[in-house]
């Protein structure tokens, strides 16, 4: 009997949280007729993304070049293990 009333509640917990999780979702407050359903706009053409204007580059003398081509490939950089 006890096993039955435990049961009993466990499944009712569960369908209170199961039917509070479904209220939740905007898709079924529309079926449901809980709220209205929001006018459908469609965007006729989409907008040219703008692009920023590029920044002045300015090169010193003296700096040294930042990266190279044969970073990433050099053999000796997969082959050298450092202890």
């Amino acid at each position: 009997m006890l096993n039955f009333l435990l049961g009993a509640i466990a499944g009712a917990l569960m369908a209170a949280v199961a039917t509070v999780a479904a209220l939740r979702n905007p898709d079924v407050q529309v079926r449901m007729g809980m709220v209205r359903p929001e006018p459908v706009a469609i965007q006729t053409k989409r907008p040219d993304p703008v692009c920023p204007p590029a920044a002045p580059v300015q090169v010193q003398a003296g700096s040294p070049q930042v990266g190279q081509p044969e970073m990433l490939f050099a053999r000796r950089r997969f082959w050298s293990v450092a202890p």
